[in-house]
């Protein structure tokens, strides 16, 4: 997805950046916990879109929820290609059967 491959470059790009000057580096600078309770917040307004049935509140939403699960990986050296190479992986397989080929926790 060319936009993902283009987000993934500026936030390749904000990890060097003022985190006075860009959000993302402010993001990066505060570290993990910062950015996954950004996540976490991202996902509860999702979740409150979808329940409300607004399309354009879902799309925004999840675009935010995207936007920071992308910084996520991106600060824990990972991307969207990994995400969806795994995605791919598992194309075709019964849901139930991945779930349970899952190393138990």
């Amino acid at each position: 997805s060319d936009i993902l491959d283009r987000l993934a470059e500026v936030l390749q790009r904000r990890k060097s950046a003022n985190p006075e000057d860009s959000y993302v580096a402010k993001l990066y600078h505060k570290g993990i916990n910062t950015i996954t309770k950004k996540i976490g917040e991202e996902a509860a307004e999702t979740i409150i879109a979808a329940k409300d049935g607004d399309r354009e509140q879902i799309i925004y939403e999840t675009a935010d929820l995207w936007f920071h699960t992308m910084v996520m990986l991106a600060q824990a050296g990972l991307s969207a290609e990994d995400v969806l190479n795994e995605l791919a992986r598992r194309e075709g397989l019964s849901g139930l059967v991945e779930k349970a080929s899952r190393p138990k926790e």
